[in-house]
């Protein structure tokens, strides 16, 4: 029996594999009028062929909280009731694939309202449907970046309430699986780092204060997502700064919280919030951050970075180095990847009737 293509049980969930499809954005929403933010066909051709394709479970994308935690003008959204009724569309179609809807939670804090990656990518003003970034502190992403505004303690406990008002949109929307985006320099992330937190109150300066916001949110959606349904929670294991940064130590530490507070797995990346940094990228590379959070905390990780082979994966999920593989670039090149590692590695994924003749 194959280790990748064992079912996996999250609380009330079984999922059906091992084989999850990452959260990666397909700037593709409109950006203005009535369906700012709403889900449209790409985004069901997109999700839905994933689903076809055998993956256990598919995380949607980053997705807005409000219209300012954006990346950029042509993210999702779920701050509004059209934008729920979008995504049911999505949900459905997912489920009757046997796959398991999942959706991740975000506000892009100090690094929001930016261009399409394929035009660029630069910071965009209002004039281009931008807005005004916000942050823990006045410091811009990088050169050519708005200095985005502080947020007061007022402001914070109202972005923890729009998370939980976006939680419970998403369980409206028929989403089983929540994440919460801490990871690559996005607010939350912001929050946790004391390369962009230089706060002086207390949402700043020890590591306790520095993840009071992120706790604050999990705790939130915790609240409201019900007690039989998985939480995750995606974090960048480091900055890759050194001590100047957030740190796999920083990680294994927070990871207990978290466990404590109620997330169930640990989606586990790096980098993001520091410009112009240079990872020591290769097949795998952010593995070892997940093995030792596992290894050292006991909560559930998802592995990602440069997984692209089944044998890989097989051997990532055999040894205990995580719980799932989290696939981005490799589903966006073949759709139907679990189906051809469970035909490689004799495991069983998902294959719609229609398909059959392919088996």
């Amino acid at each position: 029996m194959s280790a990748l293509f064992e079912p996996y049980p999250l609380r009330s969930l079984t999922v059906p594999n091992r084989v999850w499809m990452a959260p990666m954005c397909q700037y593709s929403a409109a950006m203005s009028g009535a369906d700012t933010g709403v889900a449209n066909d790409w985004h069901l051709a997109h999700y839905a062929a994933r689903a076809a394709g055998g993956a256990g479970l598919i995380l949607l994308e980053a997705t807005a909280v409000v219209p300012e935690g954006r990346i950029s003008p042509a993210d999702l959204g779920i701050w509004n009731d059209t934008q729920v009724a979008a995504l049911r569309r999505i949900t459905r179609f997912l489920k009757s694939q046997n796959t398991v809807p999942g959706i991740q939670l975000a506000h892009a804090g100090r690094k929001a309202s930016t261009g399409l990656p394929w035009q660029g990518g630069a910071p965009v003003g209002p004039d281009e449907h931008g807005w005004q970034p916000v942050g823990p502190s006045p410091l811009p992403f990088d050169d050519g970046h708005p200095v985005p505004d502080e947020l007061t303690k007022a402001q914070l406990a109202e972005v923890v309430g729009h998370f939980a008002e976006a939680a419970r949109r998403a369980l409206d929307a028929g989403f089983e699986v929540a994440e919460i985006h801490g990871a690559h320099g996005y607010l939350i992330g912001e929050f946790l780092s004391p390369y962009s937190n230089r706060r002086t109150d207390a949402y700043g300066g020890s590591f306790e204060n520095r993840t009071r916001f992120a706790l604050e949110v999990v705790d939130a959606v915790r609240a409201v997502w019900p007690d039989e349904l998985p939480l995750f929670f995606r974090i960048s294991a480091t900055d890759w700064l050194d001590e100047a940064g957030w740190t796999p130590d920083d990680t294994v530490r927070f990871a207990a919280l978290l466990r404590e507070h109620g997330v169930d797995l640990l989606d586990v990346s790096s980098g993001g919030n520091a410009p112009g940094v240079r990872i020591p990228t290769g097949p795998g590379y952010q593995v070892p951050f997940a093995a030792r959070v596992r290894a050292e905390t006991g909560l559930p990780v998802a592995a990602v970075g440069l997984i692209t082979e089944p044998e890989q994966a097989e051997k990532i999920v055999a040894n205990g180095e995580a719980d799932a593989v989290l696939l981005g670039r490799e589903l966006l090149r073949d759709p139907s990847w679990a189906r051809r590692a469970a035909r490689e590695l004799g495991g069983e994924a998902h294959v719609p009737e229609q398909y059959h003749r392919s088996v």
